[in-house]
């Protein structure tokens, strides 16, 4: 009978890791929950403090700024809520923001950055040199 028992007993540990093991994941995804990209003042546009920048980047201007409500963008469209904007030699970058805080642009949809600094560099990489054109939406 007593091994009987040690066997239960060996299940009922192994059962009681598993459980600390899905709390434990549980209470990490709750807490990421809690301090992810939409946690702060600038919880609409998930950045934080001032993120403009602007700079000469493999002989190009990239420039980069949060966007109010409202804001006409040089292809003149209003845009509609709080965004980001990012610029190469003064033409606008169509991108978009994941879910998950990360970024995507049209010219390279597949890969994803996590901020708006690091997603023009890559155009201007993936640019080659050409300049980009006016999307119509």
């Amino acid at each position: 009978m007593s091994e009987q028992s040690t066997s239960t007993d060996l299940t009922r540990r192994r059962m009681l890791q598993g459980a600390v093991v899905a709390l434990t994941a549980a209470t990490g995804t709750v807490v990421l929950g809690l301090t992810g990209p939409g946690a702060g003042s600038t919880a609409a546009a998930g950045l934080e403090g001032d993120d403009s920048f602007d700079e000469v980047f493999q002989q190009r201007r990239i420039q980069g700024m949060p966007m109010a409500a409202g804001t006409a963008m040089p292809s003149g469209h209003q845009h509609g809520a709080m965004g980001y904007q990012v610029l190469i030699d003064g033409r606008e970058l169509h991108m978009m923001r994941n879910a998950d805080g990360t970024w995507i642009s049209v010219l390279d949809h597949y890969r994803t950055f996590s901020t708006p600094r690091a997603l023009a560099r890559s155009a201007v990489i993936a640019l080659h040199g050409a300049q980009l054109v006016p999307i119509s939406v």
